[in-house]
């Protein structure tokens, strides 16, 4: 996406509404559940599945391109920034700190302040998801997979496994 083009503006918008909608979110007292309900129905453009438990603090950026399927569960303090749009199957459990994201920039320097690039973060039944990890752009989480605390999850996760690891290391010069 073109940082100074139509979509990227009607994004940024929406990004200062989102803001907005959080912001009030995260400062309602815990036991306010009706206040809680119609603003994450404004946050998603739907109502909060029934049976899917989040606990502020919450933050998006975009919230209309997140999918909650039955049974998530999301701990406090994650951010989604689901612009390119992040699913979250069934029984999915997410541990605090955690932070998906779907949109970032190109490596190269001459275009980072020009593009937007990214991808739909899909997880799968039944995955857990550790206190503190980071989904990068386009990841896939395969069903019953756990993803430990801390970890960034930049490539695809296969069916039942765990992954783990946050160190970085240097893979490219310029």
């Amino acid at each position: 996406m073109r940082i100074h083009g139509a979509e990227f503006q009607a994004m940024a918008e929406r990004v200062l509404r989102a803001t907005e909608l959080t912001s009030r979110l995260n400062v309602l007292p815990f036991e306010d559940e009706a206040g809680k309900a119609d603003l994450f129905e404004q946050i998603l453009g739907k109502p909060l599945p029934e049976r899917v438990t989040i606990y502020p603090p919450f933050y998006t950026d975009h919230g209309l391109r997140l999918e909650l399927g039955e049974r998530v569960f999301v701990n406090q303090n994650c951010t989604f920034l689901d612009y390119a749009g992040i699913r979250l199957a069934e029984r999915v459990l997410v541990g605090p700190k955690v932070t998906f994201i779907t949109m970032g920039h190109p490596v190269d320097p001459g275009e980072r302040r020009e593009w937007l690039t990214g991808g739909p973060i899909d997880v799968s039944e039944n995955v857990w998801i550790g206190a503190g990890a980071t989904i990068l752009p386009g990841v896939s989480i395969g069903r019953d997979s756990v993803v430990a605390a801390g970890a960034v999850v930049a490539d695809d996760v296969p069916p039942s496994t765990l992954v783990t690891g946050a160190k970085a290391g240097v893979h490219r010069a310029w």
